[in-house]
C-alpha cells in the first residue's frame, strides 16, 4: 500500500492533469468559434497550445504529450472529422517534439519555444495535407503559415511564461 503522501501526491497531479486537459478542451472550441480570416485557410491562434507550453514547463514532456494527444482526440470527435484529426495530430505531434527538444537544450525562452512550436504544428500539417491530396503546391502556403505560426507563437509564448512563472510561484507556496 503507498504512503498517504504519495497517494495525496497522485491525487493532486491526477487533478491537474484533468484541469489541463478541460481548459484545452474549451480553448479549441472557443477557437472554432472565432474565426480568423486573412484570407488563407488554416491561420490560427493556437489557444490550446498555451495549455500544452504550460504543461511541458510544470509537468513534463510525457504529461504535456498526454494532453494534447487527449485534447486533439476529443476536440476531433466532438467538433471535428477524421480528416480535422489527421491535420491536428500531425501538428501537435510534430509541434510538441520540436517544443520538447528546444525546451531540453536550453538556449530558448518559454517564447522562442512557442513560436517553434507555432511553426512547427503548421509544417506538419502542410506536409499531411500535400500528402493526402497529392499536392505538392500547397507547400507554397509554407511561408504566410510560418509568419503565422510566428506571430501566434509570439503571443502564446509570452502569456505562457507569465502564466509559468505564477503557477510555479503558487507550487512553491504549498
Amino acid at each position: 500500500m503507498a504512503p498517504p503522501i504519495k497517494e495525496e501526491i497522485m491525487a493532486k497531479k491526477a487533478a491537474y492533469m484533468g484541469m489541463m486537459v478541460a481548459l484545452a478542451f474549451v480553448f479549441s472550441y472557443l477557437e472554432s468559434l472565432v474565426p480568423i480570416n486573412f484570407g488563407i485557410p488554416g491561420i490560427k491562434l493556437g489557444l490550446a497550445n498555451l495549455v500544452a507550453i504550460v504543461a511541458l514547463y510544470t509537468m513534463g514532456s510525457k504529461e504535456a504529450c498526454t494532453l494534447s494527444l487527449i485534447r486533439i482526440i476529443l476536440t476531433g470527435f466532438t467538433f471535428g472529422n477524421p480528416s480535422s484529426m489527421l491535420y491536428s495530430l500531425a501538428g501537435g505531434i510534430l509541434s510538441l517534439l520540436v517544443m520538447i527538444l528546444a525546451q531540453k537544450i536550453k538556449i530558448f525562452s518559454v517564447t522562442g519555444v512557442s513560436v517553434l512550436g507555432g511553426v512547427f504544428h503548421n509544417t506538419g500539417q502542410i506536409l499531411v495535407a500535400a500528402l493526402v491530396v497529392e499536392n505538392e503546391r500547397l507547400f507554397y502556403y509554407l511561408p504566410m503559415l510560418m509568419i503565422s505560426g510566428t506571430i501566434a507563437g509570439t503571443l502564446i509564448g509570452i502569456l505562457a511564461a507569465i502564466l509559468i512563472k505564477r503557477l510555479e510561484r503558487l507550487i512553491k507556496e504549498g
